[in-house]
């Protein structure tokens, strides 16, 4: 499924990744949040976490999974964005966001994130979005709050010891819930 975003974004098209998008998508997802790299745009993690944020056995369960989409967003035919929708039941399930580093801060997000809401509620019929955000990440919770997310106070535990989620520079960390109502 191929769409041009609205105007106000007309030279971006979003697209469901393919097998062969697998190598790009692991480099922007690890360049908007790990390393030195990352510290060009905002959502950078390299203060609390080292390692990894993907790896391509991850990127391509996503692709694959009959019940996910991972939402690539292109400019003049290079990749710059990407978001995992996830269908469960009554909501969908936003993940992986990745925009590229330089182009943080000028408005691309608002437009992808409203288009991921707009397609999940449209293909999926949902009318909630939920993800999880790093508890410690307030400048990016305040964001997905002005963006309609609410903190709901539920908690999951973050996977010490499991470094395909990154090694951890704390020892405080933990997931939030964040929920949106898709009308």
């Amino acid at each position: 499924m191929e769409s041009p975003a609205s105007s106000e974004s007309s030279a971006l098209v979003f697209r469901d990744a393919t097998d062969a998008d697998v190598d790009a998508l692991v480099v922007l997802v690890e360049s908007a949040y790990r390393g030195d790299a990352s510290r060009a745009g905002w959502t950078t993690e390299a203060d609390i976490l080292d390692g990894q944020r993907t790896d391509p056995e991850g990127v391509l369960e996503v692709i694959k999974s009959p019940d996910s989409r991972l939402l690539t967003v292109e400019r003049d035919g290079e990749i710059v964005a990407c978001c995992q929708l996830e269908h469960r039941g009554d909501h969908a399930y936003f993940g992986m966001f990745a925009v590229r580093p330089s182009l943080q801060g000028a408005g691309l997000g608002k437009v992808i994130i409203a288009e991921a809401e707009r397609q999940a509620r449209e293909t999926w019929g949902v009318r909630e979005m939920h993800m999880t955000v790093i508890s410690v990440r307030e400048d990016l919770i305040a964001w997905y709050e002005r963006r309609g997310y609410r903190r709901t106070g539920r908690t999951s535990p973050f996977p010490y010891g499991d470094e395909r989620f990154g090694v951890p520079r704390r020892d405080d960390l933990r997931f939030e819930l964040l929920v949106k109502p898709l009308l």
